[in-house]
């Protein structure tokens, strides 16, 4: 039997859990999968992207001092979660005019059109539209 397996979800600490449904939700568009109350002011609150597949984001709210001062930097700096589009320059443009911050002008790369935002809470990320292998045009 071929084992399956799918990195489902993954876990961002954000400020406030309305905080990161306002940015991620509000903003950028992304659909509000569950929000569940799990008692003493918890919640378990997850986003997706629209479209099919890939992770979701569990939204997180810090609980100690140690986790409120990795708001922002679960990377240490570096980009920390890639956007994938189908596309970029629709998104992109949308994005802009939301008021989300591009750090960078967009670039074409070998193996996509990218240009890095922050979110609003300091995390890095990739917006990108990949480059198709051999240029069918499904």
């Amino acid at each position: 039997a071929i084992m399956k397996q799918a990195l489902a979800t993954v876990s961002l600490l954000v400020p406030s859990y309305d905080a990161g449904l306002r940015f991620y939700v509000d903003v950028l568009g992304f659909r509000l999968v569950e929000d569940t109350p799990l008692g003493g002011g918890k919640r378990w609150v997850t986003v997706e992207p629209p479209g099919d597949g890939g992770a979701r984001l569990l939204l997180a709210e810090p609980s100690t001092p140690e986790q409120a001062a990795t708001i922002g930097r679960q990377a240490g700096g570096r980009v920390f979660l890639f956007l994938e589009t189908d596309d970029f320059w629709r998104d992109h443009r949308r994005y802009l005019a939301a008021g989300v911050t591009f750090i960078e002008q967009p670039r074409s790369e070998a193996y996509a059109t990218v240009a890095v935002f922050q979110d609003p809470f300091g995390n890095k990320w990739d917006l990108l539209e990949p480059v198709r292998k051999g240029g069918s045009t499904a």
